[in-house]
């Protein structure tokens, strides 16, 4: 099975700390967010990997030469000139995710309780891709149907509503967040191959979730962190220390 890990942002919410690391080896409970993410998706049966690196990518190649590439194949996705965003990052590897049947895709900033096996077995036949969500507060949620179909997007803050229904009632959609991780269908990559080199893969969800049906999956007790600022490690190291 194969995942793909975003490690290629610059980790600017992170500073100091990534003034002199990449974010993905930023430290929780002892071990570098990296590790923690490979981890859990070898838990999960996950046994060939693709990362993309940016800043600091020399850094995190010898990080995964220390730790011996975790006993797993793992190919490192250059974006050389610039982070190419979620979606940018999948096009690009297209070619390292080909022939998957389907694969992860895990933000490395994610540290969860997450049991991705029943996130990859919640995926229906049908999906395109099934995003992990839960019912926790926020600003931004993902809209879904009755049937837990990916139908829009909005800023409750701002009243913003993204959809390509154009009649949409966010009043009658479901509301949740998503949590970072998704399970893709390799039938998406030469979807993607028509995208900009730099998206968003959320953008292009919205986009097209009138014509492919894009799933949430919402588990009881989901527990996420985003370790997204300095006094988030503390909750994140937290929820590892209850979760091992």
């Amino acid at each position: 099975m194969k995942a793909i890990i975003f490690a290629a942002g610059l980790g600017t919410r992170l500073k100091p700390l990534t003034d002199h690391l990449p974010k993905a080896l930023v430290p929780v409970g002892g071990k570098p967010l990296l590790w923690h993410v490979i981890r859990k998706l070898q838990n999960a049966g996950v046994d060939e990997f693709v990362i993309n690196v940016h800043h600091f990518a020399d850094l995190i190649s010898d990080y995964l030469e220390l730790e011996n590439w975790f006993g797993a194949r793992i190919e490192l996705s250059v974006e050389e000139d610039m982070p190419l965003e979620t979606g940018g990052g999948i096009r690009k590897a297209a070619e390292l995710l080909q022939d998957s049947g389907s694969f992860f895709a895990h933000n490395v900033d994610i540290i969860s309780n997450a049991d991705l096996t029943a996130l990859a077995a919640a995926a229906r036949p049908d999906a395109l891709a099934t995003l992990l969500v839960s019912s926790r507060q926020t600003q931004r949620y993902l809209l879904f149907n009755s049937d837990m179909r990916l139908v829009g997007w909005t800023n409750i803050a701002t009243g913003e509503v993204r959809s390509p229904y154009k009649d949409l009632r966010v009043e009658d959609c479901s509301k949740y967040a998503f949590a970072g991780i998704h399970y893709i269908s390799d039938k998406i990559l030469p979807l993607l191959q028509q995208m900009p080199e730099r998206f968003s893969i959320m953008d292009f969800y919205l986009q097209v979730a009138d014509e492919f049906p894009i799933y949430g999956y919402a588990p009881e007790g989901l527990q996420i962190v985003d370790v997204g600022k300095p006094d988030t490690l503390e909750k994140a190291r937290a929820l590892f220390e209850d979760n091992r």
